[in-house]
């Protein structure tokens, strides 16, 4: 989630005063009010909303909600002008391939527009763009470029240009080295041996994405009328749809869109504001929402949300990146009737509830491991034979035991068989996060014999760590549950572990899971530097044990 900050005067010249009533239909939006002065006011916005982590895409959804407007906002866009092209070069292609341009003319930037666009950039990198890893944005005055641009990637060493904020010309390696912007994404970039830039026509650098544009070309003022916009990444369609919202967002500003011809292979022009269109039941909306709504009523209530609709089809808006079923948009509907209008009604059935036995424990063991300082993680049941295996120190063998899945799309082939890959492969993806690093996951595991087996486990694992803290946490656990663990040294070894600083935990001298360190030879395949300690046993046992079994 995100908050954002808007002018109180601002926004009460739009709408009116922000009085209780006002309040209360910010909040029925989904939009909910943190708080106000006499200054600002503060809203939080949910990640599905991205098109509104700025005052003029929450003013556009406002104004529908509140019938100041009605249906789906139309926006004008142009064709390219001489030169509104971005060339895309092959040296780029491993890198951070793709990106998605537009050029906005005539915009009266002040003050307060500058730091709207600079946030709304902000929050979607740190939203949508996962921190930049999965897309960043640069915005740049047209008037300092000289079209067409080139994107491309070239050595450390040959990228030499004056970063924002900074005094004095970098090469690409000394901006990570130095720069505070560099070295707070220089992750982004580790590893390459060329990083990507874009380049005008007279070679001058606007940019080093996903790091920091140019303190000469990359830098808006509230005397750019035109600018440049560009995202890059690795979704060619989330960069589609980001761009869409800032360049809608910088629309509502008064400024107007121009599209630019994107050179791959073939050609892309973006942005594209051509809509898309859903089919929508009037059935399954009544059914889902338990109304009687008719369909005068389901279109008015579409309007109000932004959209266009005729005869069981619904236009979306094309900066809406969280409308992918038709259910996504009757989940619009129950918003826009107004969830304080919905009746609550007892089920016409009889019943005796209780929480079960299994479901209660699993929550006190969620509140055991979060006081020792653990955070709960969730992985898919289907994996790869590379995590599943070779990573875990069992390639060349042949395994059985597992289940496949026939004419997968994806590398995803195997159901899990144990949870202990998964939490080394979410150590291996967060060595650059702080550490200690105290993780747990339970959860269901398969196997096959003779029938299909399915059983739950629970595993841990701290990073750095080693055999004894990762056993006083299991015998935190044993006494706060009353089930007596053993430590034993086990028969066999397992694969990941080293020997001797493992053991088999067993209760009434069944084994029923292991404990210990893992094999620096493990470690190097899944390139965690910090020494781990992992324990993953069969939650079955434990339910046995307490009578839980059904």
């Amino acid at each position: 989630m995100a908050n954002i900050k808007i002018p109180k005067k601002q926004f009460e010249k739009d709408f009116g005063k922000l009085d209780e009533k006002m309040q209360h239909q910010i909040a029925m939006l989904g939009t909910p009010l943190e708080g106000f002065d006499d200054n600002e006011i503060e809203l939080e916005i949910f990640p599905n909303r991205p098109d509104m982590l700025s005052y003029q895409g929450f003013k556009r959804a406002l104004s529908s909600f509140l019938g100041k407007t009605s249906g789906l906002t139309k926006y004008k866009v142009n064709p390219p002008q001489k030169n509104f092209e971005v060339k895309i070069d092959s040296s780029i292609k491993n890198i951070r391939p793709f990106t998605a341009c537009a050029i906005v003319k005539n915009i009266e930037l002040d003050n307060e527009k500058i730091k709207e666009i600079i946030e709304i950039q902000e929050k979607i990198h740190n939203t949508i763009g996962r921190k930049r890893k999965k897309l960043a944005i640069g915005i740049y005055p047209l008037e300092k470029i000289t079209l067409p641009i080139t994107y491309r990637a070239l050595e450390p060493d040959k990228i030499k240009f004056l970063p924002l904020e900074s005094e004095r010309e970098m090469s690409g390696l000394e901006i990570l080295q130095r720069h505070p912007t560099g070295k707070e994404y220089a992750h982004l970039l580790a590893g390459k041996a060329k990083f990507p830039i874009f380049i005008d026509a007279n070679k001058e650098i606007l940019s080093m994405p996903p790091i920091i544009n140019s303190q000469l070309t990359g830098k808006i003022t509230e005397q750019t009328k035109d600018v440049f916009i560009e995202c890059s990444g690795f979704d060619f369609e989330i960069l589609k749809k980001c761009l869409n919202i800032i360049s809608t967002t910088l629309a509502e500003m008064g400024g107007t869109i121009y599209q630019m011809d994107i050179l791959y292979d073939k050609k892309e022009r973006t942005p594209n504001l051509t809509t898309e269109k859903i089919k929508i039941s009037l059935e399954n909306t009544n059914k889902l929402l338990g109304l009687k709504i008719k369909e005068s009523q389901l279109k008015s209530l579409l309007e109000k949300m932004g959209y266009n609709y005729n005869k069981g089809r619904v236009e979306i808006p094309m900066w809406r990146t969280d409308i992918l079923h038709e259910v996504d948009i009757i989940e619009d509907v129950a918003i826009a009737y107004g969830y304080d209008n919905f009746i609550p009604e007892l089920p016409r059935i009889s019943t005796i509830g209780e929480e079960d036995k299994k479901e209660r424990l699993k929550r006190k063991i969620a509140e055991i491991f979060s006081g020792l300082g653990l955070l709960e993680v969730s992985n898919y049941n289907l994996t790869t034979m590379k995590d599943q295996f070779t990573n875990m120190g069992i390639a060349g063998k042949k395994e059985t035991g597992f289940i496949e899945i026939l004419n997968s799309k994806t590398d995803y082939t195997i159901l899990r068989k144990d949870l202990s890959h998964y939490l080394l492969k979410i150590l291996s993806e967060n060595v650059d996060a702080e550490y200690p690093q105290k993780i747990y996951e339970t959860g269901k595991i398969y196997g096959n014999g003779e029938t299909i087996v399915e059983k739950e486990s629970l595993a841990g694992a701290i990073a750095p760590g080693n055999f004894t803290e990762i056993k006083q946490i299991l015998e935190n656990l044993g006494r706060a549950i009353d089930i007596k663990l053993s430590f034993e040294e086990p028969k066999q070894t397992p694969t990941q572990f080293i020997e001797g600083r493992t053991a088999s935990i067993k209760i009434d001298a069944r084994e029923i899971g292991f404990i210990g360190e893992i094999h620096p030879r493990i470690l190097k395949n899944w390139k965690i530097k910090m020494p781990v300690a992992l324990f993953e046993l069969n939650l079955e046992e434990i339910y046995k044990k307490l009578s839980f079994q059904n």
